[in-house]
Parts: C-alpha cells; sequence; structure tokens
C-alpha cells in the first residue's frame, strides 16, 4: 500500500466524520519502492527511490477511530477504503468498559 493511498484514506476519513472522533494510522510506509529512469540501459547500479509503501499482511489492522457512533464510523470506513488499492473489512471492538 503506497503512501498515497494512506493519505488519501485518511483525509476521506477526517473530511466525512467533520473533525468527530479520533483516528489512529497503524500503518507507516517505510519502504522504498525504487525505479530505473525509462529507456535507460542495463546495469549502473539500482534506480532512485519512486515511492514510499506499507508491506501489509493479512489480518493487519490499518485505521482505528474513537468517539464515533457505529453507522458514521462504518460509512467513514467504507469511504475510506475506496482509496486503498487491497479489500478490507470492518471490524468493530465491543463490550469494553473504559477505566476498568
Amino acid at each position: 500500500m503506497s503512501a498515497r493511498e494512506i493519505e488519501a484514506a485518511r483525509v476521506a476519513l477526517t473530511r466525512y466524520l467533520k473533525r468527530g472522533g479520533k483516528v489512529w494510522i497503524r500503518v507507516f510506509p517505510d519502504k522504498p519502492l525504487t525505479k530505473k529512469p525509462a529507456e535507460t540501459r542495463m546495469g549502473k547500479g539500482k534506480g532512485a527511490p519512486e515511492m514510499w509503501v506499507a508491506v501489509i499482511q493479512p489480518g493487519r489492522i490499518l485505521f482505528e477511530m474513537e468517539g464515533v457512533q457505529g453507522p458514521l464510523a462504518r460509512e467513514a470506513f467504507r469511504l475510506a477504503a475506496h482509496k486503498l488499492s487491497i479489500s478490507t473489512i470492518f471490524v468493530e471492538r465491543r463490550g469494553l468498559t473504559h477505566g476498568s
């Protein structure tokens, strides 16, 4: 998943929530993806970094949200998922009480 996808999903989330609730991004693009220029001969080393990506394994939580009603959160995550190149599911935490 590229850094641009992560940022696009973050913008979609925060815009839909209208600054309500709190959002955490649980992935970080820390792997450089390199590319050699077009029509370049073989050799002469590795290409320059083209973009930054995050390697995502199945089951990884990408975003977290707090302080938002269920249906509002589900719709916000649906909009954000459209920005990503991988398939995602909505996971909800239930039955937690704060302070215990």
